[in-house]
């Protein structure tokens, strides 16, 4: 079994910052998520596009070797981005217009959020979580997750994430989804 990594320091980076560490972000997320490593070569244009949006930050846990064991980053949601799209169709389906624009007219996406296993379970995800949405502008914060336990759905529980849309299913991918949802500050 791997050691747990001495956590050094979080800091928030740029585009550019994290466009040079790519590869071994993807590695992470990879390894946090369980998928495949075929999945980054999947994933790797989709957060290179997710860089360009609007308002787009990222903060990095390193370890004592300058190693990443944790990346969070998001961006403004906005209308016509695809999980955006994805979302609202869910939510008319069970709730009012006024509801769904409630939560999807001025919200910071969550859009991604992993922490190496061996470095899980010490408040790492909260403080990074935290970290990340330190000063965003938005009204609130949105995120997709998969459904079930997890120590994923512990953290947003803790911070107080509440449910937006549950048991949905994205298109291209199998897994029930919960979209969950709060206010800022945090």
């Amino acid at each position: 079994m791997t050691a747990s990594p001495r956590l050094e320091r979080i800091v928030e980076i740029t585009a550019s910052e994290l466009n040079e560490r790519l590869g071994e972000a993807l590695a992470l997320y990879v390894t946090a998520m369980n998928y495949p490593p075929a999945t980054v070569e999947q994933r790797a244009p989709m957060w290179l596009a997710h860089m360009m949006r609007e308002e787009w930050r990222c903060v990095i846990a390193l370890g004592e070797h300058d190693e990443l064991v944790g990346v969070g980053y998001g961006y403004r949601g906005a209308a016509g981005q695809w999980w955006h799209e994805q979302v609202r169709r869910g939510l008319m389906q069970v709730s009012p217009p006024a509801v769904v624009d409630s939560w999807l007219t001025d919200y910071f996406e969550l859009t991604e959020l992993h922490v190496l296993p061996r470095a899980q379970g010490r408040g790492l995800g909260e403080e990074l979580l935290r970290r990340l949405l330190e000063g965003v502008r938005s009204s609130c914060v949105l995120l997709s997750t998969p459904e079930g336990p997890s120590k994923a759905w512990k953290l947003y529980r803790r911070v107080g994430f509440e449910d937006v849309l549950r048991h949905y299913q994205f298109t291209g991918d199998p897994r029930p989804f919960a979209v969950l949802g709060r206010k800022l500050p945090v």
